[in-house]
């Protein structure tokens, strides 16, 4: 008998985010993703509760409202600047820059346009203002360890060993 998804589970899984509008998909892992159901995870509520009981080749497609999960586009955290004043390795469409702001703060912007003479990035979320469905398929469900269960997700071995870097398998 397979086991179902439920709390203390432990949970893979591969998914897609795609455009309710277009169709698009507009992200897909390319390794699975793991949780402890019923921990506090970075999965929304609405996508483990829909998770709930499914079991191994189950497939779940979740709407979900991009404003809900990372707020309402804002254009006050879009820049465009002279390309001469970014830095060569950030000018390709797509490239992720971290930046501080006045407290220190870390947030991330993504290069969105280029042109000869500028580069625009942005530091909203890419699913703001979308609606978007998660579809998620079930690769594997097991009993979680304590450690797992202790830490909401997986449990990455010590990966470097006498100052040898051990890759687990």
């Amino acid at each position: 008998m397979s086991e179902t998804i439920q709390d203390n589970k432990f949970v893979e899984l591969s998914y897609k985010v795609i455009d309710q509008k277009s169709g698009a998909s507009l992200v897909a892992v390319e390794y699975p993703i793991g949780y402890v159901h019923g921990t506090d995870c970075a999965l929304d509520e609405s996508v483990t509760m829909e998770l709930e009981g499914k079991k191994v080749g189950d497939t779940v497609e979740v709407p979900i409202d991009g404003n809900t999960l990372y707020g309402p586009r804002d254009e006050t955290l879009v820049f465009t600047d002279r390309i001469e004043n970014v830095p060569e390795e950030y000018r390709e469409v797509g490239t992720t820059i971290t930046m501080g702001n006045s407290k220190g703060e870390p947030r991330n912007f993504i290069v969105t346009r280029m042109d000869d003479e500028t580069l625009t990035v942005d530091g909203n979320n890419p699913l703001s203002d979308r609606l978007v469905i998660f579809k998620l398929e079930v690769l594997n469900v097991r009993e979680a360890t304590d450690e797992e269960v202790e830490a909401g997700g997986a449990i990455v071995p010590d990966l470097e060993v006498d100052g040898t870097i051990k890759v687990p398998i």
